[in-house]
């Protein structure tokens, strides 16, 4: 295995191991769009929530645990206080075991005052990297989310 480089303008060097390089970007990310959000009472892993039910619609906690590739007790937790203060509401589906879950009218108004802020640090973000990165970066990511899950099924 080869040594980190001596170079401190290339901190973030490759490391051996492909969910250590992911997750490290994820919390780089996360932490750009994280300040943006800052002083809102909404962290960005909640607001990818509410923006999955924005384009989603009413959707199955299930579904909607699945389409955001989170274990239903981390969504649980992390859906509580969007339900407490009132963004997201709940219901049981057609199955007793299934809840259906959707924006209430003032989680759809606070969203969309919220948008501004979100579209800053994306912004931020894409102005941080190239066109051309900007767009192998989504390409990637998704083909990355779908290889993974493909490997989980594989196992």
């Amino acid at each position: 295995m080869k040594h980190a480089p001596k170079n401190p303008d290339n901190a973030f060097f490759p490391l051996p191991c492909a969910c250590a390089n992911i997750r490290r970007a994820a919390r780089a990310v996360t932490r750009l769009y994280d300040q943006e959000l800052s002083g809102t009472g909404l962290e960005a892993t909640q607001f990818s929530i509410v923006m999955a039910l924005v384009k989603a619609g009413e959707i199955s906690q299930g579904h909607l645990g699945a389409f955001l590739v989170l274990d239903s007790t981390t969504l649980s937790r992390s859906l509580r206080p969007l339900l407490r203060e009132g963004w997201i509401r709940s219901r049981p589906g057609d199955d007793r075991r299934e809840k259906l879950i959707d924006l209430t009218p003032e989680g759809r108004r606070r969203f969309s005052a919220l948008l501004p802020k979100w579209e800053k640090a994306q912004e931020r973000l894409r102005q941080a990297m190239t066109d051309a990165g900007w767009d192998r970066m989504q390409r990637t990511l998704a083909d990355v989310t779908e290889a993974a899950a493909l490997a989980r099924k594989t196992r």
